[in-house]
């Protein structure tokens, strides 16, 4: 696989990726094990869509991961594993331990009928047997789905029901930060409403007492006894399913973002070894949660298939105190530092006096994922985590892209804030106005979308593939819609503007409006709702939700503890509103559209340049709403 280690040379390799995809791919993808060589490189259409990577090809990533790494580095570290706690104990496990651990958990699923295309669900914390469940599921071939152990039973029930799920692998209970979660109890609420789930292994974390239904649950550990670490890993197809992720869209129900095999697993460990230019013997840190994309792709597939060492952190920034992340960092000597603008922001509010403390002098790299970063925060990572000697690789990519498009490559391409610079190579940004017509040259601004297919792009969505060439492929002919807006600047480099679509990013997780608003309108007195999102310190975007009521309610702080309950309830508690705001109406068109942007500016706080009125059915309202929010 080519490391690139110059300017001069990724220009080389863009140019290469460009005039010649398929060469260029088929030469990244020769260093990886494979049980049958591809008969073509690349079959598309954008149109159906129909993408098919290393055609006729057989493999299997966990070999990829870790059976071909063990002649080198079976006493290596795969993961520093650093409990919510820090009293508590860390632990260490070596390539040739998460092998063997893979290994018996994978002939567990075997011994519970769990066979190659079944779904499965995981919902655990961030604990190792979690990419042990991933990559155990992986080595039989079944597909895995992993559900954020912060969403709701409901949230739960309808993402195992939208695959048919036959198993789901969870815990007892979670640690996350001051909190004990009861996880366990949440599963079996969200599976009184899933009959296609056969079997529950439940890993002890917490000693959480859980009701365990015979004939259905069973522990994790118990399941291990004297299970054998022989399991050769199943052949499959590169286009087979590799994993199911759920994200949010611009309609209520969350899409399943279909990930297969062979090209996820050469653009995982592309991207990784190029976009943070790690080094032999590194220790890398992504803290993200497994849950999300950046999980999948920087904790587990991606570092693994590279043969790094990793960290995996099972709690949260602020717990003991903020000082956490930068305490971990000095603890492992990390290297590579990969986070969130939210969790940048929050502890640059906390102050310096949680970071004067440490070293931390091994940080050679930082990274921001979830969102674009703001200058401010850029600067403060820049100044005080990276002691201004640390290049910061501002990454932009999505669930459904599955790895980085657009990045700086770690002290190679000069790095400029808020800027997510540079295409990687393979990947063909363009932008277009309203009308899909190209923008050629620099200095201008529209909605992003990529020409050309990349090896780790989304297949579908499962069960609807429709729903996926609607959502991304029908806008703009012939080109992947990346639902963003995007300004290209007169170095040609790149700056995300945020979404276009009904999608909000709190804290770096997409929360479609239809979701929210959904879940808000199953209170008893909500008529109808409304939600936008608007400019938050910390979050990034925070949500603000306008609510009609049936009959006027004296206690609206009751109520609005009561909305905020429903939507914890119903999708969890990342998407609980900020703001609620009681209104008599909403700025509807005489068609009946909300126009939203009215609603955007109040949260916003632009009050005197709202716009055009007249075209709504009752401006009055307008005139409420704004009252509303002054008070």
């Amino acid at each position: 696989m080519i490391r690139i280690r110059t300017l001069e040379q990724y220009q080389t390799e863009y140019q290469k990726s460009v005039n010649d995809p398929e060469g260029f791919w088929a030469e990244q993808a020769e260093s990886f094990r494979w049980h049958t060589k591809w008969t073509q490189v690349l079959d598309w259409n954008f149109r159906q869509p129909d993408i098919k990577w290393f055609v006729d090809a057989k493999t299997n990533i966990t070999e990829n991961c870790l059976d071909r790494h063990l002649p080198q580095r079976a006493n290596q570290i795969a993961f520093y594993w650093e409990p919510n706690d820090p009293k508590e104990k860390q632990v260490e496990i070596t390539y040739q331990q998460l092998f063997d651990d893979v290994c018996r958990f994978t002939n567990v699923l075997k011994k519970k009928g769990v066979r190659k295309g079944d779904r499965v669900c995981i919902y655990m914390p961030m604990i190792p047997e979690l990419a042990v469940a991933l990559l155990a599921c992986a080595r039989i071939g079944a597909i895995h789905s992993v559900v954020f152990a912060g969403f709701s039973a409901n949230a739960l029930a309808g993402r195992i029901q939208d695959c048919s799920c036959c198993m789901v692998l969870t815990s007892d209970g979670a640690y996350r930060g001051a909190k004990d979660i009861p996880v366990k109890q949440v599963v079996d609420e969200a599976i009184a409403e899933c009959p296609t789930v056969k079997n529950v292994i439940v890993c002890k974390r917490t000693q959480t007492p859980v009701v365990m239904k015979p004939g259905r649950d069973t522990f994790w550990h118990e399941e291990l006894v004297d299970v054998s670490t022989n399991s050769p890993a199943e052949s499959v197809g590169s286009e087979d399913e590799l994993f199911i992720l759920y994200t949010s869209g611009s309609t209520g129900k969350p899409k399943g973002v279909v990930h297969s095999c062979g090209g996820y697993m050469v653009y995982a460990q592309y991207t990784f070894q190029n976009v943070f230019q790690y080094n032999e013997g590194e220790v890398f840190w992504c803290t993200a949660d497994i849950g999300w994309i950046t999980g999948h792709s920087y904790i587990v597939y991606g570092p693994l298939l590279a043969g790094a060492t990793s960290v995996m952190f099972e709690g949260v920034p602020t717990f003991p105190d903020c000082g956490r992340f930068w305490q971990i960092v000095d603890k492992y000597k990390v290297n590579i530092f990969y986070t969130a603008p939210t969790a940048i922001r929050a502890l640059e509010a906390a102050g310096l006096d949680f970071v004067m403390p440490y070293k931390l002098d091994s940080l050679r790299v930082l990274g921001s994922v979830g969102e674009p970063i703001n200058v401010e925060a850029w600067e403060w990572y820049n100044k005080n985590i990276g002691k201004e000697k640390c290049p910061i690789v501002d990454t932009w990519w999505q669930t459904e892209t599955g790895g980085i498009l657009i990045s700086p490559l770690a002290g190679i391409t000069e790095t400029k804030p808020g800027f997510a610079t540079l295409p990687l190579p393979g990947v063909q940004p363009v932008l277009v106005d309203e009308k899909g017509q190209i923008i050629e040259g620099n200095g201008v601004e529209g909605n992003l979308c990529i020409r050309f297919p990349w090896p780790s792009i989304i297949r579908t969505t499962y069960g609807d593939h429709e729903r996926c060439r609607q959502n991304y492929f029908a806008t703009y002919a012939d080109l992947y819609f990346t639902g963003d807006g995007c300004r290209r600047d007169e170095d040609g480099y790149y700056r995300i503007t945020g979404r276009v679509d009904d999608v909000i990013n709190v804290s770096g997780h997409r929360i479609g409006t239809a979701e929210v608003e959904s879940a808000i309108n199953m209170h008893v007195d909500v008529v109808e709702s409304a939600v936008v999102g608007y400019p938050h310190d910390i979050k990034g975007q925070g949500i603000y939700a306008y609510i009609i009521c049936v009959n006027e309610r004296a206690d609206v702080e009751q109520l609005r503890k009561e909305i905020l309950a429903e939507v914890t309830k119903i999708i969890g508690p990342i998407a609980k509103p900020d703001k609620i705001q009681v209104v008599r109406g909403l700025p509807k068109t005489r068609s009946g559209k909300i126009m939203r942007r009215i609603l955007r500016k109040v949260a916003e706080g632009e009050l005197s340049n709202l716009g055009d009125t007249s075209t709504l059915l009752d401006p009055a309202v307008v005139d409420e709403i704004v009252a509303g929010a002054l008070k």
